[in-house]
């Protein structure tokens, strides 16, 4: 029973600072543009390598 008086601050206290973080990142613009990572990678910027041979 005495281990109830230790789990439940520390729960309590990793649940707030789980929070604080989604928070953060919610103010950070982190979720802001969630489809435009996906499609990205979908374009070839990449500029061909010039050919060695003359």
């Amino acid at each position: 029973m005495s281990d109830f008086f230790y789990l439940i601050p520390i729960s309590i206290v990793l649940g707030l600072i789980g929070l604080l973080v989604f928070l953060w990142t919610l103010r950070d613009s982190q979720y802001d543009d969630l489809d435009g990572a996906s499609e990205r990678i979908l374009y070839d910027e990449d500029r061909p390598r010039p050919d060695p041979r003359p």
